[in-house]
């Protein structure tokens, strides 16, 4: 598949009475938004707001981030299966706007919900700091069930996205990247001296808010599987989870995941990019069995030489991960492991639920108990006293000054381990 990704890059946003992007300012109709996407009676009311760069403005709970994208050229649209027809995605041409995100917020889903800080200490923690955010305020009817609850803000969030995405569909981008992938034999012909690596994507799939969503199935529903790179580029798997801020992967993450684009990087020069294998994390030990047995199968049938493997969330996956792993290596190919670290606030606990002699290449976006003070900000999108609650926050984390002691987990994309740039480590 070859998706021709443009980029339009967005300095700006404001309200205004005509949405449109001009001269990289993203002007935008609340009420044509508004109408666009509410239409759910769990949501009882939609505001929006915006949040900067270097403002002090905190975001909280934030419940998905989604990075707004178009479909112009080839089959399907964005978010298949769950806006779009399903149809397979990931070839022709896509425009995304850069710079930006939805951000979605509210009265609180699930505890594992987090902190993006636009400013400060916390800042320096969360990538969704660096971006001019539309900031969703979806406030739920009273007595609607969590799951319905979530429901309906990750839809608000798609439509959002898809919305504002549609605004560029007739703009020149002001950069295009080409990303493509063969069929496997035109592949492996391609590159034949170079050493063939794949990506093995572990997806969130432990239910009870902790769900991710492939071309709109519920991952816990599949076995693992085969997507070409660019499929994922088109959102063909989608976040719905609650799982703690700093390491489940936002709909953005998805969308923009660093180790398939560090992978398309060294595709050619120093490796062979075949592809992704996506897997689940599930919560019995026979679908755990199952899942890491298929994912060393693929490794093994595509012929690769080695592969990256990342995990979503800690603890119950960490066993997810260290079956993958050492099961992939029995089958002679070479692995990493990106992770995070759950180590105590003093770094002294195991970092990993699970561990084994052959998890010998780790790369770690850190220890997420590491404890950290957020400062008073002047601004408040959402409700602040969720920090309390919220996994990495505790009963006296709202100090009465305005200050949050909080550990790093609480804080959105914290130590994210398939975003940002964490592929440090030869597996070949």
């Amino acid at each position: 598949m070859r998706l021709e990704l443009g980029k339009i890059f967005i300095k700006d946003i404001q309200f205004a009475s005509e949405s449109k992007i001009e001269n990289n300012v993203l002007y935008v109709n609340k009420d044509e938004l508004r109408k666009a996407i509410w239409d759910d009676e769990a949501i009882v009311s939609v505001e929006f707001d915006i949040a900067k760069p270097g403002e002090s403005v905190r975001i909280t709970p934030v419940k998905d981030v989604i990075e707004p994208r178009v479909k112009v050229e080839g089959r399907g649209g964005i978010f298949p299966g769950v806006l779009s027809k399903v149809d397979t995605v990931g070839e022709g041409k896509t425009i995304a706007l850069k710079g930006m995100a939805v951000v979605t917020t509210g009265k609180i889903v699930g505890f594992q919900e987090g902190i993006v800080d636009m400013t400060g200490p916390g800042a320096e923690y969360t990538p969704f700091s660096k971006l001019n955010n539309l900031v969703i305020i979806a406030e739920p009817a009273e007595g609607i069930k969590q799951h319905e609850h979530e429901k309906a803000v990750r839809y608000i969030g798609f439509k959002a996205a898809k919305y504002l995405g549609e605004l560029a569909r007739n703009l020149q981008p002001e950069e295009t990247k080409v990303y493509e992938t063969k069929p496997l034999l035109e592949q492996i012909a391609q590159y034949p001296d170079l050493p063939k690596v794949g990506y093995v994507y572990m997806l969130q799939t432990q239910g009870l808010l902790h769900d991710t969503y492939v071309y709109g199935v519920d991952a816990k529903q599949i076995v693992p599987t085969i997507l070409y790179p660019t499929e994922i580029m088109d959102g063909a798997i989608v976040s719905g989870n609650c799982v703690s801020a700093c390491d489940k992967n936002p709909t953005y993450v998805h969308l923009n995941n660093g180790v398939i684009e560090e992978l398309y990087e060294k595709h050619g020069k120093e490796i062979n990019f075949l592809g992704v294998i996506i897997t689940n994390e599930n919560v019995y030990l026979a679908d755990k069995e199952r899942s890491s047995n298929w994912t060393a199968k693929f490794t093994k049938y595509l012929g690769l030489d080695a592969a990256i493997v990342s995990q979503e969330g800690f603890g119950n996956p960490d066993t997810d991960l260290i079956m993958n792993c050492k099961k992939i290596e029995t089958e002679g190919v070479k692995t990493v492991i990106v992770t995070d670290e759950y180590a105590g606030q003093n770094g002294a606990s195991q970092s990993l639920a699970d561990a084994d002699p052959k998890a010998n290449a780790v790369v770690t976006g850190g220890n997420a108990n590491q404890l950290i003070v957020l400062p008073k900000l002047d601004k408040i999108i959402g409700h602040i006293d969720v920090v309390n609650v919220i996994a990495g926050g505790h009963h006296d984390s709202l100090k009465e000054d305005g200050t949050i002691e909080v550990e790093i987990q609480a804080i959105t994309g914290a130590t994210n381990e398939t975003g940002f740039g964490y592929l440090t480590a030869k597996t070949y």
